[in-house]
Order: structure tokens, then sequence, then C-alpha cells
């Protein structure tokens, strides 16, 4: 079995767009298709959801930090762990979507286990094992990850979250991060993986000025920021590693 990773793509359309059709055209059938969490929220949420849900394949979903802050909105509540600078753009992702957009995301479970030819039991998660949230890096100390990779019925962990793709060890456990399709941090275009019977990371590249064009059509909040630091020149991975580096990590975090 061949399985595609899919994370982070934040309603960048035309990434996953050329995403799906590297996918459909793989020399190699690839079996199912894992959409590892955020989804949500970004600049075309709606025609974003219904191209997942119209997929011809066979496509499992987790949540993420995303979903759970959009789906807190639909509920009337406020998202309290999203920045207030943020939180304008979880309420115009809310607005988007409908009842039965709303009820899908409430389905989609926190992490997943697939048996995969090559690899074994592999789990994937948004962020970790335990929660949605945490921020880790490939330099992350080992020590302070420990907790929350022990004692997993799993020989590889597939992650996202932070829009960097690794592979590490933690204690006896492999841990590679898919990247990010929508919103990459390093080199432009769509970063995601294929499993079985080996690791590969991916990289599609596609037209990014007629990407950023689209995105700048919508009336999504940050559209123009979104294009430019997002889509046409994506922060550097040494920038982010260097501001993830100055966020306390806590292994109890939930």
């Amino acid at each position: 079995m061949r399985v595609a990773a899919i994370y982070d793509i934040h309603g960048n359309l035309p990434a996953l767009e050329a995403v799906v059709q590297e996918i459909r055209h793989e020399k190699e059938k690839v079996d199912r298709i894992v959409v590892g969490g955020d989804v949500l929220p970004g600049p075309m949420p709606r025609e974003t959801l219904e191209l997942l849900r119209d997929l011809n394949a066979t496509t499992h979903f987790i949540y993420g930090n995303g979903e759970v802050a959009v789906l807190q909105q639909l509920a009337g509540d406020e998202p309290t762990a999203v920045p207030q600078a943020f939180r304008p753009i979880i309420r115009w992702t809310a607005q988007q979507l409908n009842p039965e957009h709303q009820q899908w995301l409430s389905s989609w479970p926190k992490t997943l286990t697939l048996e995969i030819a090559g690899l074994g039991s592999v789990l994937f998660c948004h962020a970790t094992p335990k929660n949605e949230n945490d921020i880790f890096t490939r330099l992350t100390r080992e020590a302070s990850l420990l907790p929350l990779f022990e004692g997993l019925d799993a020989a590889l962990v597939v992650c996202g979250h932070t829009h960097m793709q690794f592979d590490r060890k933690i204690g006896h456990t492999r841990i590679v991060n898919a990247g990010s399709i929508g919103m990459p941090f390093g080199e432009p275009g769509a970063h995601w993986l294929l499993l079985g019977p080996d690791i590969q990371f991916r990289h599609t590249l596609y037209d990014l000025a007629n990407a950023a064009e689209r995105v700048r059509s919508t009336d999504y909040p940050q559209a123009q920021d979104f294009a430019a630091r997002n889509i046409l020149s994506p922060p550097t991975e040494q920038a982010m590693l260097e501001i993830f580096s100055r966020v306390a990590f806590s292994a109890n975090a939930k």
C-alpha cells in the first residue's frame, strides 16, 4: 500500500490542485490519501474542502488546531488559543462554511493508524499524538519530547503543524514531518510525503504567480499578505527555526 500524506493546506486551493494532479499521475498507484489537519483556515476554505470531499480515492482525515479553532467559532465560542491578531481570519473562515461542513469537520478524529508495507504501523497526528498544538522541530531537544512519544505502538509517526519537513528519531520511534501544502517554510511550492515501501519527501511546483492572483481575488482578510508571504516568497526555514526555538515547549501542553 502506498499512502500520500498531505498536511497544512490552509485553504491554498491552487497548491492542493497541483498536488492532487501529481498524485493522480504517479507511475505507481497511490492507494490512500491522509489529510493531516489544518485544511483550514485559509483564503479558499469552502473550495478546498469540496475538492477533498470529491477526491476519487480512499481518503482519511484528522483534525488540526485550525479545525479546532474554526469549529469553536462555528459553535459561538471565542477561540481563545488563537492570538487576537489572527481571530478575524478564524471568523471569516467560519462564515464561509455551512452546517454540512461543520458536521463533517466535527467527525474527524485526532489520530489515525495505518499498516503500510515496508514501514509497519504508522501513526498520523497533526502536531504530536498528545495534542494538536505542540511545537517542535528537527532541532528540539529529544529529552523534552520523549514523554510525548513513549509507549506508542507505532514504528513511525507522521506529523505536520510546523510546516517544515524533517526525519528524526525520538527514543525508538522515527518521526517525519510532512511539511505544508499551502504555507511552506522554505522553498516555495507544496511539500508532502509519499509513504510505502519507503519514505519520499515530495516537493510539487505550481504556477505561483497565478496562485497568488487567485488568492488576491478573494475577500480573505489577509489575501495580499498570504499571496506574498505564503506563496511567492515564504519565510526561510532558518528564520522559522529561530522563531520556534523561542517558543517555550511544554510536554504537558493541552
